[in-house]
């Protein structure tokens, strides 16, 4: 459902969170080693997650990446939509280009509900509830 970009991005927020609750800061190679993601593309995510204020870092031998405690309260809504806009909320099913209420594809009013739902949960889950919740190293181990 979510792209790659997404994808690695949800899973180093949850590492970065889960380690900044420990009170740790986590570099950048360490990321991408626990999200199984190369360390350029890693990289890119990790900025893109900073200039919108996710996530911050610290420069220096003793820096890496943190998530702030006001901002454990961030919806994954927001993180999907930095990085995959809305595209998951108003895509095709099928990936057509023209598919709406008015020329339907035959998935479209099915995937109504489920763009719903998954809309709701998004919203309605933040970084702190699933670190607070989860099991995280099932969720963010190398697959």
């Amino acid at each position: 459902m979510f792209s790659k970009t997404c994808e690695y991005g949800l899973r180093a927020v949850l590492f970065i969170a889960q380690e900044s609750a420990n009170g740790n800061k986590v570099r950048m190679s360490l990321i991408s080693e626990e999200i199984n993601s190369p360390q350029a593309f890693t990289a890119k995510i990790l900025q893109q997650l900073k200039r919108n204020n996710i996530i911050t870092s610290v420069k220096g031998p003793y820096g890496g990446f943190t998530i702030e405690e006001d901002k454990m309260d961030t919806n994954l809504s927001e993180i999907v939509s930095i990085l995959d806009g809305d595209s998951i909320y108003k895509g095709c099913g099928l990936g057509l280009k023209q598919c709406d209420a008015n020329s339907p594809c035959p998935l479209h009013f099915k995937f109504v509900d489920i763009r719903e739902n998954l809309k709701n949960m998004l919203e309605n889950t933040s970084i702190k509830s699933l670190i607070n919740d989860m099991n995280l190293k099932n969720l963010i181990l190398k697959r």
